[in-house]
């Protein structure tokens, strides 16, 4: 069977709809006789300034939030693919359901957002850093236990919209969604893989389908990007591992240079006084092994920390 027609499905977020446009954009050169249909799903967890400034973690649903209307337009056939961000999405996927097509991935940093001050390190005592994600919170209280971290919701353009209002001294953005949104300036500071471990998949635009649905799987299959896809899948296998939400601050990174594969992965404790770290390398591996490196990975820190940091 040969699609004709092929229906994604989006979140409406500026970023969220770039990114459908670079998955389109490689749909067409690839397939220049497919008719491509975007569908913008509003999901729970779109900001809604009515809500207030909330954690994820402290939200209902945490990370699938950004994807459980998607997903369910999906099983019910509303659509063919959705397209996501690999970092918002949970550990775990519905029945049925499969995240193993990918783009090239982009800018795996995370920044310093800030127009008074180029480090974290130069902020005053006490300083306000607004972040919703616990990753970031940890590593910044690690550094700097001092700082005030308070919860800042909404799209890139609107935390950005709250930093220049004063709300709070800084916050941290990933490179790649500014890249995708053409955002520059001088009050963005790139931080080094060392510095902030990224999010698992942080930088790669994943397509989501119907495990079963063949005809679509095979059209994306063009476009997929297979080194990109066996790092995101050995980052995915180490938090699945974890069982990592968005409760426990948890960092992945894995890359392929000159035919070997590195992957780093940390834990750590909400406040940032504890923080585990392991990093294994070896030959690149297959799609089976990626997987199975990213569950030994995830195994050793679990069997190497207090339960609670995971609890």
């Amino acid at each position: 069977m040969t699609l004709k027609i092929l229906r994604i499905g989006t979140r409406g977020s500026p970023l969220a709809l770039a990114q459908t446009k670079m998955v389109e954009k490689a749909l067409a050169a690839a397939h220049p006789d497919l008719t491509i249909q975007k569908i913008i799903i509003k999901t729970s967890g779109d900001w809604n300034p009515a809500d207030g400034e909330k954690k994820l973690s402290e939200t209902e649903g945490g990370k699938g939030l950004f994807a459980r209307e998607i997903e369910k337009a999906l099983q019910g056939g509303s659509i063919d693919c959705a397209v996501h961000s690999m970092k918002d999405m949970p550990s775990f996927l519905p029945d049925g359901l499969a995240l193993d097509h990918v783009l090239a991935r982009g800018d795996v940093r995370d920044a310093f957002i800030c127009h008074n001050f180029k480090t974290l390190q130069d902020l005053p005592k006490g300083a306000v850093v607004g972040t919703s994600s616990a990753r970031r919170q940890s590593i910044i209280l690690s550094q700097r236990p001092d700082i005030k971290i308070v919860p800042l919701r909404g799209n890139v353009q609107t935390r950005l919209d709250k930093l220049a209002a004063g709300q709070v001294e800084a916050t941290y953005l990933a490179m790649a969604g500014l890249s995708r949104l053409s955002i520059t300036g001088d009050f963005i500071h790139p931080l080094g893989i060392g510095e902030m471990l990224p999010a698992c998949g942080q930088g790669i635009v994943a397509i989501e389908t119907r495990a079963s649905d063949e005809a679509t799987r095979s059209l994306l299959n063009a476009i997929h990007h297979h080194v990109t896809g066996r790092c995101g899948l050995a980052e995915r296998a180490a938090l699945q591992t974890l069982d990592g939400s968005c409760h426990t601050p948890i960092g992945a990174h894995a890359r392929i240079v000159d035919g070997r594969m590195m992957l780093t992965v940390m834990v750590a404790s909400e406040d940032g006084k504890d923080v585990f770290e392991e990093s294994v390398e070896m030959p690149a591996p297959d799609i089976k092994t990626a997987i199975m490196l990213g569950k030994t990975v995830g195994q050793k820190l679990k069997d190497s920390m207090p339960p609670r940091i995971l609890h």
